[in-house]
């Protein structure tokens, strides 16, 4: 027998015969030792050789994105695939597979030795090609190609490996596996992981892509169609070789009248059907997902990010793409759609201005982040204005977006660090100086030397000065630091910079996590102009910094994922809310104080219905604005400006009007109060802290004077 077996097993090797042709060794060694009975025995004998052993290999399956309630954003899938149990698959379907693939399917036991004899008589005799193995033999036989797959295995063809002792090892596992499972379950294992043309795996993802049906109601035809693409996916893809496809599928056709699943009549019907397709493609990814597709992106990121996933780029994408992750995010559905709404509004998609506008919100006690949006279309850039896939909410780690410049919505944050070193808001300050000269010294205790003196290399201009000007007439005189952060005074905040130690200011916006956009970078004090906003930064930086002053100064690391588990149940490590108090409540109360003045008076003309509070911001050029505002229990940064240069926005055309000036009073607030009033009005039922001693009563024109336009 031996002796039998090695001559055999060169003619196999002579012959090629491979896995390709979906032939088992231990059907093909059969017919050349004897027949019937005793072919049947040395059959079995040769298997029992091989374990009855089948990896575990776990389907690929998609992974879904959704949003806080639970709803779907996007899937992201290497493998269209959707399982269905047997009862969800038609009749018509289940007959179609086992006339092509395996008539015999309901009467053998894992290894069918009349095919196999028949196939290798044939391979052996004549130029053309058959197969003989079973349903069950390459529902084994895909399953063990998941598993190399898994394990990195580039040896890899569509009907498993080549290795003769896998294949006998595979036709081993195929009797055992007919032993433990049913026939139902064999057939609906295999219909559920087949592939059947491009990503498409399973008859449910085929029927779906194919037609737009379920693979409940696939027909005669549409069964025989997919069942004919078995034997070579791509070639009989109906979509890009129907003439071959429907040749195909007549085939199929014929053997299911042959094996009486269809009457004459039937038969006739489905050959004259065309193939009537409906091609409904299903994109994976961000990119296919019906809202929300910059924030599905930077949730994207912070999983490929976190080795919590794997610890490689590679392994995570993989898990990503294969592992059938849950992934709950914070965001808030109606909330991001009202945000999508209206930036559109303010600034259409591709406007000839050249601007774009966003929305960003967080909740201030969580860090949760609610809604992100901009007036872009999410795709790869082809030269299309407003063609994106830069998210210029988030940074350039994150969004690749470099961030931009900030104006005035740094000035509380001056104020903020005043009051740290033991100020007051009510304490009077010289506004009155408009040139810093070049050598002139700043107190910075962080610094060597405890100063900081003014160069060119620093902030001098063209007779290295730095000049400064205010946008409102007649405000470079004495005032309270309230009242220079009421008006948006220039001088006012480079006044109190000026009296205080400006490691002050960047130890707090160090503790505020207020970092450059494109580097990473804390602000530095040999750089005073950052006290007028001369950075750039990300809407989600400011918006987690002015959560602050709604949150009684309680920092809250931005957070967009809050829960992921696989389909096992596993439940991986995601970053859990992480709150810290990093400044006293009191004094956060008491700025915030003036920009619920500012929201109030300035935003809202004293009309508005529940509590707000805020600050506008204007770059220099007037390239970027902005309005950085609260309600009670939301944050929004609102921003309009160019993304591509620091070009002026005044006298700019937008959906057709023309803007002569160009502030954060433009667009950016009433963008922000339209859409806060739209869909966070409600969630204000309480009112921000008050500071001790706020001067709640008083706090209009008793406190501020004549309301004067500070076009900011």
């Amino acid at each position: 027998m031996d002796d039998t077996r090695s001559v055999l097993a060169k003619i196999l090797a002579f012959l090629g015969v491979s896995a390709l042709c979906g032939v088992v060794i231990a059907g093909l060694l059969i017919p050349f030792v004897s027949s019937g009975g005793a072919a049947m025995a040395v059959g079995t004998d040769l298997l029992d050789e091989y374990p009855a052993e089948l990896r575990d290999a776990p389907l690929s399956q998609p992974s879904t994105i959704r949003a806080a309630d639970g709803t779907e954003i996007a899937r992201f899938f290497a493998e269209n695939r959707t399982s269905v149990p047997i009862e969800e698959i038609s009749e018509e379907m289940r007959n179609a597979i086992v006339s092509i693939e395996d008539e015999r399917f309901y009467e053998h036991n894992g290894t069918d030795v009349q095919a196999l004899t028949r196939a290798a008589v044939n391979n052996l005799t004549s130029d053309s090609t058959q197969g003989g193995s079973t349903l069950t033999h390459q529902y084994v036989s895909l399953l063990q190609l998941i598993a190399d797959a898994l394990e990195g295995r580039d040896d890899l063809v569509m009907g498993g490996t080549t290795s003769v002792a896998d294949r006998v090892q595979e036709a081993r596992v195929a009797v055992a596996l007919e032993e433990e499972m049913t026939k139902d379950e064999i057939l609906a294992g295999y219909l559920n992981i087949v592939l059947l043309g491009g990503q498409n795996y399973g008859v449910e993802a085929a029927a779906q892509y194919f037609w737009g049906i379920p693979a409940s109601q696939l027909d005669a035809s549409q069964a025989a169609l997919l069942a004919g693409m078995v034997q070579s996916p791509n070639y009989y893809n109906p979509q890009t070789n129907p003439e071959a496809a429907l040749e195909r599928r007549n085939v199929v056709l014929e053997t299911m009248l042959r094996n009486g699943y269809l009457n004459d009549a039937e038969y006739e019907e489905a050959l004259a059907t065309d193939l009537d397709l409906a091609i409904e493609p299903v994109a994976t990814g961000c990119i296919a997902a019906d809202y929300a597709q910059y924030f599905c992106d930077y949730a994207q990121r912070l999983i490929l990010e976190n080795e919590a996933f794997g610890e490689t780029r590679a392994e995570r994408e993989a898990l990503l793409l294969r592992g059938g992750l849950d992934i709950t995010t914070t965001l808030d559905p109606e909330a991001q759609r009202a945000a999508e709404e209206q930036v559109l509004e303010t600034v259409p998609v591709g406007d000839a201005s050249g601007a774009v506008a966003t929305l960003t919100s967080v909740e201030p006690g969580t860090g949760d982040i609610l809604a992100m949006a901009q007036s872009t279309e999410y795709n790869p850039d082809d030269g299309s204005p407003g063609r994106t896939t830069v998210n210029y909410n988030v940074d350039l780690e994150h969004g690749e977006s470099g961030g931009f410049p900030v104006g005035s919505t740094l000035k509380p944050f001056v104020a903020a660090a005043y009051l740290e070193e033991g100020g007051s808001m009510d304490d009077v300050i010289d506004a009155s100086e408009t040139d810093y000269e070049q050598n002139s010294t700043w107190e910075a205790s962080c610094l060597p030397g405890g100063e900081f003196e003014l160069g060119v290399t620093a902030e001098g201009g063209e007779d290295d000065v730095w000049e400064l000007a205010n946008v409102a007439e007649d405000m470079e005189r004495e005032m309270t630091v309230d009242y220079g952060l009421y008006h948006s005074v220039n001088t006012a905040t480079v006044a109190t910079a000026y009296e205080m130690d400006l490691c002050a200011i960047t130890d707090l916006t160090e503790r505020l996590q207020i970092r450059s956009a494109s580097t990473g970078e804390m602000l530095s004090p040999e750089r005073p102009s950052f006290v007028l906003g001369a950075i750039e930064l990300s809407p989600m930086t400011l918006a987690s910094a002015y959560a602050n002053f709604a949150n009684d100064g309680e920092r809250c690391e931005p957070r967009a994922i809050s829960e992921v588990t696989d389909p096992a149940g596993t439940r991986y490590e995601v970053p859990a809310r992480d709150c810290t108090q990093v400044l006293d409540a009191d004094m956060a109360a008491e700025v915030n104080d003036t920009l619920i003045n500012i929201a109030e008076d300035q935003l809202a003309g004293g009309s508005s219905s529940f509590p707000i509070a805020g600050k506008t911001g204007t770059s220099g050029e007037a390239s970027n604005t902005w309005f950085l505002g609260s309600t009670p229990s939301v944050t929004t940064a609102a921003h309009v400006g160019r993304t591509a240069d620091t070009q002026t926005l005044r006298g700019s055309t937008i959906d057709g009007r023309r803007y002569e000036d160009f502030y954060g009073s433009t667009f950016a607030g009433p963008m922000w109060f339209d859409y806060m009033s739209a869909t966070w009005a409600g969630e204000a039922s309480a009112d921000f802290s008050e500071s001790a001693g706020s001067p709640f009563e008083d706090r209009r024109s008793a406190r501020y004077g004549p309301d004067q336009a500070t076009g900011e």
